[in-house]
């Protein structure tokens, strides 16, 4: 084998995604708020953009058309999809799933498609594909959620006032140990080693901890937290102090013998119980700092006629409009390549955001028709009549990518008459029929044994065998196993558990 240069020619292809249909596609992924927060910070950067005043559809402009000059690149038309296509400057046919960039993956023409204008055979009238709007004077609900402060802080304005010199830094020591939750989490006679202070003194000063706001926090035990508060409502006789200490045998059910511990007849232990069931075993959760934030729906769904309206929330979507003016303004004062270069991608960075961004509205009210048609009877009747459907079936019905469906289906909220759904509880597996029928949906499955459940005779639990038996003669063919699967993911426990938690209630 020679060992010397030579010159070879190869021809191979690859799909090069430019950082502009990097950008749709990553559009196509977020949230209305989530939108609202990316157009913030694509502001700050390009001069050429700013917000449409007043709520949508009281612009003069009732769609933001780009702006182009001969010096700077004019925005892509649809009829030249084909040919950028060809320049490699946006892929229209080949789907987007090339991990070109690591981070992204889609559909080319799939993230540039339109809507239908109206879902054929079903009536939809598919309203508000373009961006939208966005009124300034509109009121920001987040303000008037209250973050107020957190455990610590409220256990340690308390301290401050209870506390001094030495015991309030053993306060502090003791606080700092104390989880969300309001338990201690810390031992004391290490603590007390640590500080180097009689192991008495750091119990005085947790005992006084323990009478702060919100009643039982600093307990290190279950038992501890609840007694805290029976003590706070004067309940905390010996009976009591029996059934506190003997919480393992309540969660078993074992009611005859607690009667027999605590000295008590049935009536008496039944008001013990309920007692035990209005505290709170995690006190310290009313001061969590986490913000809650609310789910904002990205789609509407309401009926029309003999079909449904589905429109985008513009509410939380931002319009974004390109500064003429202000383009004009600059371009007129440029002299050098370098600021014209700069004015000139400022411009083409403005355009392509606008375009995708109204791309990405027809985007998600294409999916949400097609959606919307496939589980019709679920929109009409209820979650028993939900259909089994998958991305793929999607994708093959509009002619978009796999990819493209899951992008368009993430973080998106739809709210309908029915209430508030993500776009990904419509896509579930199917179940066969035991007659031989169409599958329906897991959803509709769980929907039935929850039903089946909560009609019980609490002298009559049903168990996973019983359930079975009645699901096949509904027309459900599942295992055991399956039934145990879906019972245990809709939060229900077992027929032991079940018999356990009525015989309390009782």
């Amino acid at each position: 084998m020679a060992l010397a240069p030579r010159l070879d020619l190869r021809q191979s292809q690859s799909l090069v995604m430019t950082p502009q249909l990097q950008q749709a596609i990553r559009l196509l992924a977020l949230s209305n708020i989530e939108i609202e927060a990316y157009i913030a910070s694509e502001l700050e950067k390009n001069p050429l953009l700013e917000l449409a005043r007043g709520a949508a559809g009281t612009d003069t402009d009732s769609a933001p058309e780009p702006f182009a000059d001969d010096d700077a690149p004019r925005p892509p038309t649809e009829a030249a999809s084909d040919a950028m296509l060809r320049d490699g400057s946006v892929g229209s046919e080949s789907p987007l799933d090339v991990d070109g960039a690591g981070d992204v993956r889609g559909d080319g023409e799939d993230a540039m498609a339109g809507a239908p204008s109206r879902g054929e055979g079903l009536g939809m009238d598919t309203m508000g594909a373009s961006s939208g709007g966005f009124s300034e004077d509109g009121p920001d609900f987040e303000n008037f959620a209250s973050t107020g402060i957190g455990l610590h802080e409220h256990l340690m304005d308390q301290a401050r006032l209870r506390f001094s010199g030495a015991e309030l830094l053993i306060a502090s020591q003791l606080i700092g140990q104390i989880d969300e939750t309001g338990y201690l989490e810390t031992e004391l006679l290490p603590l007390a080693y640590a500080l180097k202070v009689p192991l008495v003194q750091v119990e005085a000063v947790l005992a006084e901890i323990q009478t702060f706001d919100p009643v039982g926090v600093g307990a290190r035990s279950l038992a501890e937290c609840l007694a805290l508060q029976a003590k706070e409502a004067d309940r905390h006789d010996p009976a009591m102090a029996a059934l506190l200490a003997n919480l393992d045998l309540l969660a078993k059910g074992a009611l005859p013998q607690l009667r027999r511990i605590c000295g008590v007849d049935e009536e008496d232990l039944a008001d013990m119980i309920r007692e035990l069931r209005g505290y709170d075993p995690k006190p310290g959760l009313r001061f969590s700092a986490n913000e809650t934030q609310a789910v904002v729906p990205d789609i509407f769904i309401t009926p029309q006629g003999k079909g449904w309206a589905i429109e985008i929330n513009s509410a939380t979507l931002p319009r974004v409009l390109i500064n003429r003016s202000y383009y004009t303004e600059l371009s007129g004062g440029v002299q050098d390549k370098t600021s014209k270069a700069w004015l000139s991608d400022c411009l083409a960075s403005a355009n392509w955001l606008v375009k995708a961004l109204d791309q990405r509205q027809k985007t998600i009210v294409k999916v949400a028709t097609e959606i919307v048609r496939c589980q019709e009877e679920f929109f009409r009747h209820g979650v028993a009549h939900l259909k089994p459907l998958t991305l793929r079936t999607v994708a093959e019905a509009i002619g978009m990518h796999e990819s493209t469906i899951s992008r368009v289906t993430s973080n998106k909220y739809l709210s309908c008459p029915r209430g508030l759904y993500e776009l990904k509880y419509f896509f579930t597996s199917g179940i066969a029929s035991s007659e031989g029928g169409e599958a329906v949906s897991a959803e509709a499955v769980k929907s039935r044994i929850k039903a089946l459940i909560g009609a019980e005779d609490p002298a009559k639990i049903l168990s996973d065998d019983t359930l079975v038996e009645m699901l096949r003669a509904e027309g459900f063919d599942l295992a055991r196993r399956t039934v145990a699967k879906y019972r245990e993911s809709i939060g229900i426990g077992s027929s032991v558990q079940r018999r356990r938690q009525k015989a309390l209630a009782g």
